[in-house]
């Protein structure tokens, strides 16, 4: 089964590449057939406005008449906005974007003569179409359109002519994969009658298997809902003990922001990262402004910052040293110095010191 429906995908993605080929040149065929019947329209317009400016430049010359050499003007325009597109429709051609280039030199030797009679005085206008009755630039430039539209339209017959060879044969290789997948389809079809009637007894023997199954499934159903119940029970107790951490710090800030002692909190390089608002009470600092400032420039210990270096680093305590600190005005006020570290595991991350000025 497996062998045969390989083979009807190998014919069906054979047969889907195939069309998708021929769709594609399809495709690349209609859009060059649109561009070439957009360029044999330009060349057309080409030629329109080739006769129109021509026209108009010879009634100008008999009526002298501005309107007349404005007329001529206006086709010229039209010749160059059609050669410009013509141009654009013939660049992947190189010998028609060769010609087309020669059509806009003559076009462009035809609006130089356009503007020459343009500032030319009235009584020099019949010398000068004297002179330009030898010039057969504009029948080149007819010429050479009605060359290129004969060939374009030669290119269009042998276009057609393969697009239809094209589709034929795109039919009759669909055609046949399709035929050929009718004929493998019907083979497995046979094979697939013999497989149903294994699956059917198979299908028994799994129904008999399942009715086992479920029996455990639901004897673990009522281990998974008692485990469930047992998580939500663990879960709400974990909550209120959450909850209770959570009342115990805040009642710690409560009480540390109550005491008169001013307390600061410091990083492992002494630099202030809190302090409790007797702090600001009693220095006129605010916490803004010692926020992450060393603490020796504001404490100042009497024996000197050896004893809190060593403190941090060690992890030893400091109690009632004595030392000054500086208030926001100037002055200075003697206190006793208590440091305790704050630690991470084995680690000194930190520490509290405490200023009294009880016993100062």
């Amino acid at each position: 089964m497996l062998a045969l429906f390989a083979l009807v995908t190998v014919v069906l993605v054979a047969v889907a590449v195939h069309a998708v080929r021929q769709l594609n040149r399809t495709v690349t065929a209609s859009d060059w057939v649109n561009r070439t019947h957009a360029l044999i329209n330009e060349l057309e317009g080409i030629a329109a406005a080739t006769q129109s400016a021509e026209g108009s430049l010879r009634i100008y010359a008999l009526t002298r008449d501005p309107r007349d050499l404005a007329a001529g003007r206006r086709s010229q325009v039209r010749l160059a906005d059609h050669l410009e597109v013509a141009g654009a429709l013939a660049r992947d051609q190189a010998e028609t974007a060769r010609q087309v280039a020669r059509l806009a030199t003559l076009a462009e030797s035809r609006s130089a003569f356009a503007r020459e009679l343009g500032s030319a005085p009235p009584e020099s206008l019949a010398t000068l179409f004297a002179v330009d009755a030898a010039n057969t630039a504009v029948e080149e430039l007819l010429r050479l359109v009605e060359r290129l539209v004969t060939e374009q339209m030669n290119l269009l017959a042998l276009r057609d002519q393969e697009s239809f060879l094209q589709a034929q044969a795109t039919r009759w290789t669909i055609g046949l994969g399709v035929a050929i997948n009718f004929l493998l389809l019907a083979a497995g079809a046979w094979l697939i009658r013999d497989d149903i009637l294994m699956r059917r007894r198979a299908a028994d023997a799994m129904a008999a298997a399942n009715a086992q199954l479920e029996s455990r499934v639901q004897a673990r159903t009522a281990e998974l809902s008692a485990a469930n119940d047992r998580l939500n029970l663990e879960n709400l107790e974990r909550r209120w003990a959450n909850q209770a951490l959570e009342h115990q710090l805040r009642y710690n800030h409560l009480i540390i922001n109550s005491i008169t002692d001013l307390v600061f909190v410091i990083t492992k390089v002494a630099n202030i990262s809190r302090i409790n608002p007797a702090v600001e009470h009693d220095t006129g600092w605010l916490a803004k402004d010692l926020i992450n400032r060393p603490l020796p420039e504001l404490v100042r210990l009497t024996a000197g910052d050896l004893p809190l270096q060593r403190g941090l680093k060690e992890g030893h305590d400091l109690r009632d040293l004595p030392a000054t600190l500086l208030r926001s005005e100037g002055g200075e006020i003697p206190v006793r110095f208590t440091f305790y570290p704050l630690r991470d595991g084995n680690n000194v991350v930190g520490g509290v010191v405490i200023l009294n000025r009880a016993t100062a």
